[in-house]
């Protein structure tokens, strides 16, 4: 009994051993590397930049008082359409004390004057009646009154001037009513009726009553950094998206970049502008914020594969003699048989940072191994026109 035991337990020892044994054999052993493979793609390319901005009108006009004063009347509001010389706010004048009291003080001393004046006339007449004074004598005295009569009525002009800004028969030449000066739609209106306005002059700007622009000449109006201002020059075509307007793509043409740029965040943007095609049936707001593609350069229908997948090395043969090396060459490894890979060097044309165009070396038959450093795929590159789809690493 006690042999049966033991030979037992031997062989239950012998079993451990060689399991643990074989355990570890199992996992040290190497296992063979399947490389993924990608087929080349028949496909468009465009080469392009984008421009972060606004969609902003053309033309866009402040309106502003000419004199200073508390809005009394508002005649329009945003979204309203316009035309020159429409009546937009009237102006209630507060007058000056100080101007108030010296243009009536004015008023007096030209009415005594007045007054003074048509005595002397009257004196002057009754002695012409009677031959005593001759006809020159009267027409100066008639000229006096005439000038003083003319000093009184400018001074009661300046007077109500001050008091309501505005003088008798101003018609639609009065201050005190703000108008459009050119046609469009009143976008913004800054002001409510009882603010205190202040009037455009050569030291102040002024209070903004109302702005005007021209809703049917829209442009967008953006920002480039100078890494890609020199790529661009006016009149290339812009792809524009507005955020606010879904499953909609604007034409564009670039009319304008900036001779000099500008510090925005720590980088220098340039200004750039590009006229809109506008469509009949989407109504554009102003300061919808929007992307503009800029297109460098495009290729439709051309042999393409995956930027990821082209590998570069250096010609050695230019290190000899301590010369400069040459540049990279670029190449593929294509498939021969399963997991059997040969180099081939390829020429290439313009990426659009994702897909390359490939010139010479491949064929769209061809099969490409995948570089370890190369990523995923995107979504539909696998495959493609050009065979069926790639084998993924196992």
């Amino acid at each position: 009994m006690k042999s049966i035991l033991s030979t037992l337990a031997i062989l239950v020892f012998v079993a451990i051993v060689g399991g643990t044994f074989w355990f570890l054999w199992s996992k040290s052993k190497t296992k063979p590397t399947v490389f993924e493979t990608e087929k080349p793609q028949v496909t468009d390319i465009v080469k392009k930049t984008v421009a972060t901005g606004a969609i902003v009108p053309r033309r866009e006009v402040e309106i502003k008082p000419r004199v200073s004063g508390v809005l009394q009347e508002l005649f329009v509001e945003p979204g309203k359409a316009i035309k020159h010389g429409d009546p937009i706010a009237k102006i209630q004048i507060i007058p000056n004390a100080q101007n108030l009291n010296r243009a009536e003080a004015e008023v007096r001393g030209k009415k005594i004057a007045l007054d003074n004046s048509k005595r002397e006339l009257d004196r002057n007449e009754n002695l012409f009646k009677q031959g005593v004074i001759a006809e020159a004598e009267l027409s100066r005295w008639r000229t006096d009154y005439a000038l003083a009569e003319q000093a009184y009525q400018a001074a009661s002009s300046d007077l109500q001037i001050v008091r309501e800004g505005e003088t008798r028969g101003a018609g639609k030449q009065s201050n005190i009513v703000v108008t459009s000066t050119v046609d469009g739609m009143v976008i913004d209106v800054p002001v409510k009726v009882g603010f205190s306005v202040t009037e455009s002059n050569n030291f102040n700007p002024g209070t903004t009553i109302a702005v005007v622009a021209d809703m049917n000449d829209m442009i967008f109006q953006g920002q480039v950094d100078e890494s890609e201002v020199g790529k661009i020059k006016e009149g290339m075509l812009l792809k524009i998206k507005i955020g606010a307007v879904d499953e909609q793509q604007f034409e564009g043409k670039l009319e304008y970049i900036a001779p000099k740029g500008k510090e925005i965040e720590g980088a220098i943007q340039f200004e750039i502008k590009a006229a809109i095609a506008k469509k009949p049936d989407v109504f554009i707001r102003a300061n919808y914020s929007a992307n503009a593609d800029i297109v460098l350069d495009e290729r439709t229908q051309v042999l393409a594969i995956r930027e990821a997948l082209v590998q570069f090395d250096e010609d050695k043969k230019a290190e000899k003699g301590g010369g400069p090396l040459a540049p990279k060459k670029k190449f593929v490894e294509v498939e021969t048989k399963p997991q059997t890979f040969v180099r081939r060097d390829v020429k290439l044309g313009i990426s659009d940072g994702i897909n390359i165009e490939v010139l010479e070396g491949i064929g769209k038959d061809d099969t490409i191994k995948v570089p370890a450093n190369a990523g995923p795929a995107a979504e539909g590159a696998k495959g493609g026109p050009g065979g069926g789809p790639g084998r993924r690493r196992r």
